[in-house]
């Protein structure tokens, strides 16, 4: 069974969920913010980690995620694939030995370009995609590559957009499971008080084959390594 960790009401798993029901995978969300117990990710055959309005550090406001990181850790020890998304990227790298940068300089908002590296070319997450593509960013703080992991991707903004960490654990900085009703709903929140939609909906179809094949290879490469 895949497992998703939703951080935030407001962040949903958009595609991922519907993905995963067309791939025919089980799966549950989540919700460690209501206190729900984060179950033993040994034994889950993948995970997705989503993404939140918070930050890593802000564990006073949000303690949950002092419970988030021991869980990736664990996870990171089990060997389970992992993918984490924005806030979910920048959990992992911290659990890793990374730097998560709050107010970082790097952030970006909006349908941004993402580059692939050398390494991210070759990656089985990102078969199939062009070496440059469209996706769609949220995103006020920025991670490191922790010690030991490939960075993937960049982009002209922020110089660590995703990473891999061992076999199968990686983080990305963009949004692959938006879909127009999650954009919709951020343009209507207090912050970044933005139109964000517009720009969704113009580059919507390149946007769904990109999310389609990224989140479609992590749950191939993730039931290919976890036979359950």
């Amino acid at each position: 069974m895949f497992l998703i960790v939703q951080n935030d009401p407001r962040c949903p798993a958009g595609s991922c969920s519907r993905l995963l029901a067309a791939e025919g995978e089980t799966f549950t969300t989540v919700t460690p913010y209501s206190c729900e117990a984060l179950p033993d990710p040994a034994k889950a055959r993948g995970i997705v980690v989503l993404g939140g309005e918070m930050g890593v550090h802000d564990t006073d406001a949000h303690p949950y995620l002092t419970r988030v990181l021991s869980f990736l850790r664990e996870a990171l020890q089990a060997g389970t694939p992992l993918l984490g998304i924005c806030l979910g990227g920048q959990l992992l790298s911290h659990a890793a030995g990374g730097e998560v940068i709050s107010r970082s300089p790097y952030g970006e908002h909006g349908v941004c370009q993402v580059d692939l590296t050398r390494e991210g070319e070759l990656d089985p997450l990102f078969r199939g995609l062009p070496d440059r593509f469209l996706t769609f960013q949220l995103h006020n703080d920025s991670f490191t590559v922790p010690p030991g992991a490939t960075l993937l991707a960049s982009s002209a903004a922020c110089p660590a957009q995703a990473f891999r960490l061992g076999e199968a654990a990686y983080g990305v900085q963009f949004h692959p499971e938006v879909d127009a009703s999650i954009v919709a709903a951020w343009d209507l929140l207090p912050t970044p008080k933005s139109d964000h939609l517009s720009s969704f909906l113009a580059a919507e179809a390149a946007f769904n084959e990109v999310s389609r094949r990224l989140i479609g290879n992590f749950i191939s490469l993730a039931a290919a390594s976890r036979i359950s």
